[in-house]
């Protein structure tokens, strides 16, 4: 029987895993065995089709990652990832959630919004196979699970650590695309600071603008963005721009200035160790967790669907504390604790768009 969650509180978050170096599109891995059809309603086991950037951007896509590994090592299962290809049409995304779900894994996962149209068109060819699509709640199917989250709120949080660490006055934010998810991102941040200090000036800037989605795929653009802020004052800047997010982190770390990370705790992705002391926190969301449970839902026999949100008070975001020069730092950490307070009892309402 299937159920529909509106809040759903993350559990079985996959532990930090060791990431290999991004994998180029197109490629895949395979730990399932027996043939590629199977009639057991939970399939051969869970599969994930990769967003822009791919496995290797120690950010979105990794965590989808950390948690497809959990749920194939705790449930004894199989499972098939698939990575992208640059510039793909959404029937070459079809065409692989189709591949899929035909071969009997169960459930099918797209990582990323922009898999909405195609798993709302594979979706009815197979009603009995559970289909999860992350950052988009547009698909309305009893055999979709909408895993969102409230990444505004995180951000908020950023906004003030970021607000507090700054000694210039002056804070950026990069996003990789100028899409409705990523100004909730931006918003967010922007609130957090303002909030926590009017005088902060925030300089904002995205990479690419749809349909070119390069902007979360390319770091020499997150670079050129982080020096542009970093030459403009900024000693704080917060990015939300997948593998393109390594370029800002790279930038910022050279003039040992302050990161704020974004979807995984980047202070522990081992490839980007060179960086840790300058990347202060970063805005975890829980995907490894929502790929994990969604997982659970299809093993235990009642899988998932509708929206399932993951916000503050669940603990689908939050910010890392990693780093021991964010938590020597006690006036930020107050004002942050404060900060989550307030808006898991309802005293701050974030604002998704600017």
């Amino acid at each position: 029987m299937r159920r529909v969650s509106k809040l759903f509180a993350a559990v079985g978050t996959a532990a930090a895993l060791a990431l290999s170096a991004t994998a180029c599109g197109g490629t895949s891995t395979e730990s399932s065995s027996g043939s590629d059809s199977s009639e057991s309603a939970k399939g051969k086991g869970i599969a994930l089709a990769y967003d822009v950037g791919g496995r290797g951007d120690q950010s979105f896509n990794d965590a989808a990652y950390a948690g497809f590994e959990k749920a194939k090592k705790d449930f004894g299962i199989g499972g098939k990832d698939i990575e992208p290809s640059d510039g793909e049409a959404d029937a070459d995304k079809v065409q692989r959630l189709t591949e899929l779900a035909r071969q009997g894994y169960n459930p099918v996962i797209g990582v990323g919004f922009a898999y909405a149209p195609s798993i709302k068109e594979v979706a009815e060819k197979f009603p009995k196979t559970t289909f999860g699509l992350i950052d988009d709640n547009t698909v309305q199917a009893e055999n979709v699970a909408n895993l969102v989250f409230s990444e505004e709120q995180g951000s908020y949080l950023a906004g003030v650590a970021a607000a507090k660490a700054t000694k210039s006055k002056v804070v950026g934010f990069v996003g990789g695309v100028e899409v409705p998810l990523i100004k909730k991102f931006e918003a967010g941040f922007v609130q957090g600071v303002k909030d926590t200090d009017p005088s902060v000036t925030v300089k904002t800037q995205y990479l690419t603008q749809p349909p070119d989605m390069g902007g979360f795929s390319k770091p020499d653009l997150g670079k050129e963005a982080a020096r542009g802020q970093l030459d403009a004052d900024a000693d704080v800047i917060y990015h939300a721009a997948g593998l393109a997010g390594q370029g800002v982190i790279e930038a910022v770390a050279a003039q040992d200035k302050w990161v704020i990370g974004v979807d995984s705790d980047q202070y522990e992705q081992k490839t980007l160790a060179k960086y840790k002391d300058r990347i202060l926190t970063s805005m975890t969301k829980d995907v490894s967790g929502a790929v994990y449970n969604l997982a659970k839902s299809v093993q235990d026999g009642e899988p998932l669907s509708g929206e399932v949100r993951f916000d503050l008070e669940s603990g689908g975001v939050g910010l890392a504390d990693s780093n021991p020069a964010f938590t020597e730092m006690t006036e930020l950490q107050e004002a942050v604790k404060k900060a989550k307070e307030s808006i898991v009892n309802g005293e701050i309402e974030v604002k998704a768009a600017p």
